[in-house]
């Protein structure tokens, strides 16, 4: 999400409050919260970057919260300064590289495995990668990176199974 020299970015902010049992709802309402990507401001205070998708994830949410016993609340918000502004963006990015890092990795441990298992991997990679790129509002250098290993597994893959065809019918033309 790219704002424009002139213009602030406005936030989605959710204060909430989950009661402590039970535990079910608070841990289902964390993990809806994580898989958001949002940006943690404080104990019971989130924020993602205000658009019609994210405005409705974090309304769900605080359904979710009220439903639990909870409460919450949902404010339109601006950073204060650009530095604030940065700050925030800054922190969400730096939580998906840390995940496109860790796709980055497992791509190139897959290309040491059996292109029999790699088929599966890649899958699973792929699956991965766009749940992160969901969540992902600030795109850091390392989603290109995780992008290009995870390809670069899928054209291995590729080779293999065309190096493979092309064994099967060498033994086929000779039998």
């Amino acid at each position: 999400m790219v704002t424009s020299p002139a213009s602030r970015l406005r936030w989605v902010t959710l204060v909430y409050r989950v009661p402590r049992t039970p535990s079910t709802p608070r841990i289902a309402i964390w993990r809806r919260l994580r898989a958001l990507g949002v940006a943690q401001l404080g104990d019971g205070v989130v924020a993602l970057p205000e658009d019609a998708r994210t405005r409705e994830h974090l309304e769900w949410v605080a359904e979710q919260v009220l439903e639990a016993g909870g409460t919450a609340l949902l404010f339109r918000a601006e950073a204060m300064s650009r530095d604030d502004e940065r700050v925030m963006a800054h922190a969400m990015a730096s939580a998906r590289a840390e995940e496109y890092r860790d796709l980055t990795a497992r791509a190139n441990v897959a290309l040491a495995v059996p292109s029999s298992d790699q088929a599966r991997v890649l899958k699973r990679l792929r699956r991965d990668l766009r749940t992160v790129q969901r969540r992902d509002y600030f795109p850091p250098p390392e989603r290109d990176q995780a992008v290009a290993a995870i390809n670069a597994l899928a054209s291995a893959l590729l080779a293999a199974d065309a190096g493979a065809g092309a064994d099967r019918s060498l033994a086929e033309e000779f039998s």
